[in-house]
């Protein structure tokens, strides 16, 4: 029966994320430094917001679009943080993580043969929900540009296919944020063009050296705000997003959203309104710790006389390989056999990633350590 699968779906891949740590997760003694998961545990006074939920048997659909409650407090959040005005009743969409949001936005947006222009090297959660909506995913090269998704580059490839540009940022896989500056000009080269933003910002509570500004601030009546607690509150597996789009656009993403999951999951609900409320503030220490583990990564990385870009946020380094005769998929495969540590072949993030790999930094200094020293024995041997 397999030759009946959609086409589509049979011409996408597992994440290479996913891929290759599933490929080397059993091999032994070996450190990780792979997966863009948080070490820190879920704030206590939020696990027990959830415990609460339970006991008061807070376990029935919410409203479509999330209680609201919690998207009163979302845009309380959003509002205070980043200085974003929006409709509690009708321009906030509680969904099953961030990775939902962004399904459900493409899926009202695109059409058969509409372009989407993505950065290149870029997360790999995007392209294949552009090319199971039947549209083209278009990436824009940023190697050569310390890679920064700026207007400069994005205008190259506009063309009037363009419905939709991807800015994730700060960003994974590189850690690069966006300027004011430069968000201002990406708002001037598309304001009045049939093309929605899609602006990514589950990062935006990790930016390090400025603070983060929303492209939505300058462009909000074309721009999709992806955002939500996975990050910021370490709660990635409580699978709470938040999509912030004007009335206009978000009534239509939500009829997607209610025919994929109804609601987002009442007891983690909760737990988010106490996220956004009491807890606020909470990922400004875990932001404090994840820059002291920067500096120590940038330092040792440098010292090896590796090139690399010094990431403006979230916990990722995009590091170009030495000069070695193999691929970034066998150049990360050789690290675990080898020396026993794990990083993402830069191949994960497009092909524009190839001769990279990324390290995550959202790992206790003794790990970072020990799999730094690996890397380093390899580099030295090669």
């Amino acid at each position: 029966m397999e030759h009946l699968i959609n086409k589509k779906v049979k011409h996408i891949e597992i994440s290479g994320i996913r891929k290759f740590f599933n490929m080397v997760a059993d091999t032994k003694d070996m450190v990780s430094l792979t997966i863009g998961q948080p070490d820190f545990p879920t704030p206590d006074h939020v696990k027990e917001a959830g415990k609460r939920a339970i006991d008061e048997n807070f376990t029935s659909y919410t409203h479509n679009a999330g209680d609201l409650r919690l998207r009163k407090a979302a845009c309380s959040f959003v509002k205070k943080k980043y200085q974003l005005t929006y409709n509690p009743e009708s321009e906030v969409i509680v969904t099953s993580g961030a990775s939902e949001a962004i399904d459900i936005t493409l899926r009202t947006i695109l059409e058969e043969d509409s372009e989407v222009i993505l950065p290149g090297p870029v997360y790999p959660g995007y392209e294949p929900i552009v090319t199971l909506c039947g549209a083209k995913p278009v990436y824009a090269d940023i190697t050569k540009n310390q890679f920064r998704m700026t207007a400069e580059v994005i205008e190259r490839y506009i063309n009037n296919k363009t419905r939709c540009i991807v800015l994730p940022y700060p960003s994974n896989p590189t850690g690069v944020s966006l300027t004011k500056k430069e968000l201002e000009d990406i708002a001037q080269l598309v304001r009045g063009r049939e093309i929605f933003i899609l602006a990514d910002e589950i990062y935006s509570e990790l930016a390090f050296d400025q603070a983060h500004t929303s492209i939505a601030t300058i462009l909000k009546e074309q721009t999709i705000v992806i955002n939500g607690l996975s990050k910021s509150h370490s709660m990635t597996g409580w699978r709470i997003g938040l999509l912030f789009a004007p009335e206009t656009i978000a009534k239509h993403i939500l009829k997607v959203h209610q025919y994929n999951v109804t609601c987002a999951s009442s007891l983690s609900q909760m737990a988010a309104l106490e996220a956004l409320t009491i807890g606020i503030d909470d990922a400004i220490p875990m932001k404090q710790e994840y820059m002291h583990r920067r500096e120590y990564v940038y330092d040792r990385l440098k010292n090896m006389g590796l090139e690399v870009v010094k990431p403006d946020g979230a916990f990722y380094f995009f590091v170009k390989m030495p000069s070695v005769n193999m691929n970034s998929f066998d150049f990360a495969l050789a690290l675990v056999e080898k020396s026993g540590v794990a990083v993402v072949p830069g191949s994960a993030f497009s092909s524009y990633g190839e001769g990279y790999f990324r390290i995550s930094f959202a790992y206790s200094m003794d790990l970072l350590k020990d799999g730094l020293d690996r890397i380093e024995s390899y580099i030295q041997s090669i």
